[in-house]
Parts: structure tokens; C-alpha cells; sequence
């Protein structure tokens, strides 16, 4: 089984689907806080902007460690990373779940953070090991989507464990999870076919460096950067963190409904992220059209939903929900821009540069929005108006306008870029 053209084999979907496990494990430990805002501001006595702390906190680790996370996956191999951070998020959520004060608990999701961080480079580096280059789109896009089934258990799920059982045994029962997930990724996976760990060459501090400046400078990777950047904050902030509050405050909808509703995006991400894969495949000139198209797709549906007099019909939130879910899938496409724009030795740490853009924005947006909440709310209440919401939902034009702007230019250099070398080999190359 070479490197280069890998076959396809029952060990290597047992391989992909235990890291998508311990990814979809992250995933439900990264939005488990999304169904307990409410019930958190009522444990720690925090207001809006305390409460978004939490997930700001734990999306700015999640980003300052993506490229950190990239170089150790070059060096160490996905299996060794992979497994640190099913550690770490296993004490993490433990600690989150005895924490009794604010700032204990801000602690506990910092390493939550820093777990989660560990995940996804792994699984995603694992693909091109294990499968033929032509099946690498579509598994990626089923890792990045097939993980979302996390968050349909911090839906749900742990809306129920949260009224039945409690914070401390809801939370405590979600960490046990870990340590079983720990034992099959250390019996079953390998870096590659043959090869049980993959090390890389050691750089010292100016390699590093210079590695991260390549990767940064190669078109394609700032490209795949803005991609992701623009089209998956919109998924965050509402699985996050406001899209329960949102949806229960501004919408009018029963908890049971709203946390339903939630996990209808990640049922459309599902969905979506097979046809954006063989799309991405099969045409890979237009992959920054496709993610051009998702945003418009959310932000003109976002559009109805904040224009709607009064609280917008089920039908209409349903569809927000579903092309909410459309932004994960497109995502993905940046890290096939990367993937296709690097070599090998450099692909997790252009990786890492790629998947900050999307959380970056992420944070922003979320924090943005519990500030204009409380700067529209009277007063120290929390009684939110769906006028306070829609002031802070807005905000995310902001970002999908910044993002337009640069995935344009940066496609262009791409495209400029690849007619050169294209010219130059007298061969057919990919794009964008």
C-alpha cells in the first residue's frame, strides 16, 4: 500500500472512523455549552459578555494552537497527537463539570479548547495516508461533517441530561466517553499503512519559521485561509453559543424546539458535505465559486430571517438552519485548496494556518454579539429583546464583506499563478 496511491480497505475506514469519533467527541465537547448558556448564568452569576468569555476563550486556544498543532502532526504523526488531545479533553470536561466558580471554570474550557485543537489536523492528515488521491476530497468532506454529529449530541441529548441529571453527573458522563475512545485510537490506528508512528524531520526555531513563512506565502494556502474564514462562523456562533438564546429569546421557540432546530444544521451539513466533495473533485478551477455561492446563499437567508416583522415562521427557520449547516462543508473546501497547493512535508501546518481563519472569525463574532446584546439590553438584565438580537446578528455582514473581498483577490493570484506553472509544465493543474 504506497503512500502516493494507498488503496481503499476495511482497515482504513477503521483507522478514519475512530479519529472522526475522537473528533466528533471534540466537536460535542466544544458545543456542549451551546444548550447550557441559560442554566451557566444562572450557576456562576454571569451576565452576556461573561458568558460569551467562555467560548471566546476557548476559540482563541483553539486558534493560537492550530498552527502549534500543525507543526507537532508534521514532526510527531497524527496517532500521537490525536491521543494527547483525547486526554486533555477528557480532564478538561471533568474539571468543567466540578467547577463550582467562574473562574475555575473558564480554566476547565481553556483546556477544552486546547483538547479540541488536537482533533481535527489529525484526522485530516490521516486521509491522504490511508486513501487513493482521487477518494481525498470526499473523505475529507465526510470528516469535517461526519464530526458534526458531535454537536447533535450537545443538542438534544444534552438538553435532557442537563434536566435530568444535573450539571456536574451531565458533564461528568460526557468526559468518561474519552478514555473509551483512547483505547481503540491506541489499538487500531497507525500514521499509514505499515507505519504504527510518522516522524518528521526536527526544525529548530528558524526552519520553523521559515516552513510557516512558505506556507503562508504559497497563494493557495491564504486563499484556502479566507475560505474558511467566511464560511463557518455563522454555524459557530449559532451551535456555540447564541443560537439557543436566539432562537428561544427572539424566536419565541420552546427549548425542545430550538435545540431540535440546532441540530437540523448539522443533518444539512451532513447532507451537504458529500455533493460539495465530489463538486470540489470534479471541478476544481471553481472551488472558490462554490464557497462564493454558500455565502451568499447564508447571509441572504440571515436576511430574511432578521427582516421578517416580528418572529420569522418555522418553515423560514428551518431553512436558516439548514444553509447555517451548508457553511461547514464549504469550509472544507479551503483545506482542499491547501491540500492541493503544498507539499506533503508541509500539508498539517498549512492546514493549521487554513483552520484559524474560521475560528478567528468565529470568536469575533461570538464576543461582538454578546457585547451589542448588553450594550442594546437595559440596564444588568438579561432579558434580551429579538430588537437587541437582530443589532448583534447583523454584525456578521461585517465579516462575510471582508471575507468576499480577499477570497477574490487571493483567487485571482491563484489562478494567475497556476496558468503560469501550467504554461511552464505544458500539463493540466488545479486550481481554486
Amino acid at each position: 500500500m504506497s503512500h502516493e496511491d494507498p488503496q481503499s480497505s476495511a482497515r482504513s475506514w477503521l483507522v478514519w472512523g475512530i479519529g472522526v469519533a475522537v473528533y466528533g467527541l471534540a466537536v460535542f465537547h466544544r458545543s456542549s455549552l451551546a444548550v447550557a448558556g441559560l442554566v451557566a448564568t444562572e450557576r456562576f452569576g454571569i451576565g452576556a459578555s461573561q458568558l460569551a468569555v467562555f467560548t471566546m476563550l476557548q476559540l482563541l486556544v483553539y486558534a493560537l494552537m492550530q498552527v502549534p498543532v500543525g507543526l507537532l502532526v508534521d514532526r510527531f504523526g497524527s496517532r500521537t497527537v490525536l491521543s494527547a488531545g483525547a486526554v486533555i479533553l477528557a480532564v478538561a470536561q471533568a474539571g468543567f463539570a466540578f467547577a463550582d466558580s467562574y473562574p475555575l471554570a473558564l480554566l476547565a474550557r481553556t483546556f477544552v479548547g486546547m483538547g479540541d485543537a488536537m482533533t481535527f489536523i489529525c484526522v485530516l492528515r490521516l486521509v491522504p495516508s490511508w486513501f487513493p488521491t482521487r477518494k481525498v476530497p470526499l473523505v475529507s468532506q465526510l470528516t469535517g461533517t461526519i464530526g458534526q454529529i458531535g454537536a447533535i449530541a450537545a443538542a438534544v441529548p444534552m438538553t435532557w441530561a442537563l434536566g435530568h441529571l444535573g450539571w456536574t453527573r451531565a458533564y461528568l458522563t460526557a468526559a468518561l466517553i474519552g478514555p473509551v475512545l483512547l483505547v481503540l485510537l491506541l489499538l487500531f490506528v497507525h500514521d499509514g499503512p505499515g507505519t504504527r508512528h510518522r516522524r518528521g524531520i526536527a526544525l529548530n526555531p528558524r526552519e520553523v519559521f521559515r516552513s510557516l513563512k512558505a506556507s503562508w506565502y504559497q497563494p493557495g494556502t491564504r486563499l484556502g485561509f479566507w475560505i474558511h474564514f467566511s464560511t463557518p462562523f455563522s454555524s459557530h456562533l449559532m451551535g456555540l453559543l447564541w443560537g439557543f438564546p436566539f432562537l428561544v429569546t427572539s424566536e419565541g421557540l420552546s427549548d425542545t424546539l430550538a435545540g431540535t432546530l440546532l441540530s437540523v444544521t448539522v443533518v444539512a451539513a451532513l447532507a451537504a458535505g458529500p455533493v460539495m466533495g465530489i463538486l470540489a473533485g470534479r471541478h476544481p478551477w471553481h472551488r472558490s465559486t462554490l464557497a462564493l455561492t454558500m455565502i451568499a446563499v447564508i447571509a441572504s437567508v440571515w436576511t430574511l430571517v432578521l427582516a421578517w416583522p416580528g418572529e420569522a415562521p418555522l418553515p423560514v427557520l428551518l431553512l436558516l438552519m439548514c444553509v447555517v449547516g451548508f457553511g461547514g462543508p464549504a469550509s472544507m473546501i479551503g483545506f482542499d485548496v491547501g491540500r492541493t497547493s503544498n507539499p506533503p512535508a508541509r500539508m498539517a501546518s498549512a492546514s493549521g494556518i487554513i483552520n484559524q481563519g474560521g475560528f478567528v472569525a468565529a470568536l469575533l463574532v461570538i464576543v461582538l454579539v454578546g457585547w451589542i446584546l448588553d450594550w442594546r439590553t437595559a440596564g444588568d438584565s438579561t432579558s434580551y429583546t429579538p430588537e437587541a438580537f437582530r443589532w448583534a446578528m447583523s454584525v456578521q455582514y461585517l465579516f462575510w464583506g471582508v471575507g468576499v473581498v480577499q477570497i477574490w483577490r487571493h483567487r485571482r493570484d491563484v489562478r494567475r499563478r497556476t496558468t503560469r506553472e501550467q504554461v511552464a509544465a505544458g500539463s493540466s493543474m488545479v486550481a481554486d
